[in-house]
């Protein structure tokens, strides 16, 4: 019996820490993906306001929104209709302008942690940073 106590003990500081580790971020951006399938879910921290588009390989935009959050941004998007293929979430606020990749094949849609593209805003209005 002490053993399973102990057991159910470690088990439980290990999924607290990871879950702890995988909401933080001190990051001037972080995107978490929170959900994958034909419904994806995301979270944005430290953003409370932002402009969410989604767009097609070609350019097409399929969704747009501004979001806004006290304390982050948290979206649910489903994917049902879109046929299969590679779409983008843009992701713009003051700042930045971040781009992440959304895969749709069959019943399985999945949306990148990563950012596949970033493109920095400065104070000169003719002139953009790009980072990959």
């Amino acid at each position: 019996m002490k053993k399973i106590i102990k057991l159910s003990l470690v088990c439980a500081v290990l999924f607290s820490g990871m879950s702890t580790y995988a909401i933080d971020g001190n990051e001037e951006f972080n995107l978490h993906v929170l959900k994958n399938g034909k419904v994806i879910t995301f979270g944005l921290n430290q953003v409370q306001k932002a402009n969410l588009a989604i767009y097609d390989q070609d350019g097409t935009l399929f969704y747009s929104e501004s979001a806004s959050g006290k304390d982050g941004i948290l979206r649910t998007f489903s994917l049902q209709d879109f046929p299969d293929g590679t779409y983008f979430l843009e992701v713009e606020d003051n700042a930045k302008k971040v781009r992440y990749q959304i895969n749709v094949d069959n019943d399985v849609t999945t949306l990148s942690p990563k950012a596949i593209s970033s493109v920095y805003k400065v104070a000169d209005k003719n002139t953009s940073v790009a980072v990959r």
